[in-house]
Formats: structure tokens, C-alpha cells, sequence
């Protein structure tokens, strides 16, 4: 049997998982079954015109990796088992060879309503960008953000009436609103649409990881 692990980080906050408010909803976790075709080259190919299933699990998961998530299931966290690979289908005009490969694999597909951590990366007049684990942007618009207001300067800031800050590194509790595909520079990416409009959400730690 084969168990894969994707070098993709995503370790959720342990405060998350221990605080008394929240619920933590472990269904955006979970295992599926997909189908993928790998291409092996001719060059690749030994003198028998065969390849190790090493190989092709080797490329497979340089795919993933490239290819980060998929549209349906969401986030790739990890391959947790191989469970057929096919015959190799040849392409004759060149040579190479196409193995179809059914995996299992374990992702992660936030859904609305559920908590969430991320750590701000950019900083606008019209909200912030988060990375939350493989989600690389997450936007929460400054509508979202209820008396907070847009500090500008060399770091620019959004300010709380009590002084809480919220500026790039420093951590933030949120609420996903929704996962949406957006078109950038021709690839689709998913952006989680996230809200601070609620009760104990916003900065939780600040760009020197203490607590806020």
C-alpha cells in the first residue's frame, strides 16, 4: 500500500481548535477518490519501453503539487493512498505515454459560515488579502470590517475605535462568506471571501505572534 504526503503546510491554530466560542466544523476536511492521467515521456521509458510505478507516483504528485486545488473538491493537503494505476495508453506520433491513475487524497473545502485564522499579506484602502494554510487569498473587504478605518502611510493599517490593529503578519479570526474562482493571468483560483462582522472575530495575534 502506498501513503503520500504533499509537502503543503497546513496546521490549523491549536487556539482554534481549544476555545470555548467556537465549533469547530471538521467537515472542510475529508478524503475523495480522483482520477488523474499521468504523461511519462519516451526518453523517460526503459529500453523495454516500461516504467516503475515509483515514477509515475513521482510525477503524479509534481502535478498536484503545480496544480494546488481543484475546482470541485477544493485544496490538495495530502495523497493518502494509490489505488490503481492503469495501462499506459501511447501517443503515437511522439512516443510518450498516458498511465490513467485513480488516487485517494485528503483536502480541505471551507464552507460559509465556518471560523477560520489567517495571517495578513497585503493591506489596502478596500480591504486585506490573508493566507489561510493552502488558501493563498483570502479577502475581506472593508465593508466586512465593522469600525474599523483605513490608516494610509509607509504601512498602512486598519484601525479599531479601541485601537486593534490590523496590518501585514498579524493574525485574524474570520468568517467565510464563500469560495469563489477568479481568473488570473489565465489560471482559475479559488479566493475565499471572508467577514469580521460577528462576535470574537478579528486580530488574535500580532506580527510577533503574541497574543493580542
Amino acid at each position: 500500500a502506498f501513503h503520500f504526503f504533499l509537502p503543503i503546510n497546513f496546521v490549523p491554530s491549536v487556539d482554534l481548535f481549544q476555545s470555548p466560542f467556537f465549533e469547530v466544523d471538521l467537515n472542510m476536511f475529508y478524503e475523495v477518490e480522483l482520477f488523474r492521467k499521468v504523461a511519462v515521456l519516451a526518453e523517460n521509458l526503459d529500453k523495454d519501453k516500461l516504467v516503475s510505478s515509483r515514477f509515475i507516483v513521482t510525477r503524479l504528485l509534481e502535478g498536484l503539487l503545480s496544480e494546488k486545488e481543484d475546482e470541485v473538491h477544493g485544496y490538495f493537503l495530502a495523497v493518502t493512498g494509490l489505488k490503481r494505476i492503469g495501462k499506459g495508453e501511447v501517443v503515437h506520433n511522439s512516443g510518450d505515454v498516458f498511465f490513467p491513475v485513480i488516487i485517494h487524497s485528503c483536502m480541505f473545502l471551507p464552507s460559509k459560515g465556518e471560523i477560520l485564522e489567517g495571517v495578513v499579506r497585503h493591506v489596502y484602502r478596500l480591504g486585506v488579502f490573508l493566507r489561510c494554510g493552502p488558501v493563498k487569498y483570502v479577502f475581506i473587504s472593508a465593508q466586512k470590517m465593522p469600525n474599523y478605518r483605513y490608516v494610509v502611510g509607509e504601512k498602512p493599517v486598519f484601525l479599531h475605535d479601541d485601537l486593534a490593529r490590523i496590518e501585514k503578519d498579524v493574525v485574524v479570526r474570520f468568517e467565510v462568506l464563500g469560495v469563489r474562482w477568479i481568473e488570473k493571468r489565465g489560471d482559475m483560483r479559488k479566493v475565499m471571501v471572508a467577514s469580521l462582522q460577528g462576535d470574537m472575530l478579528g486580530p488574535v495575534a500580532g506580527p510577533d505572534g503574541l497574543d493580542l
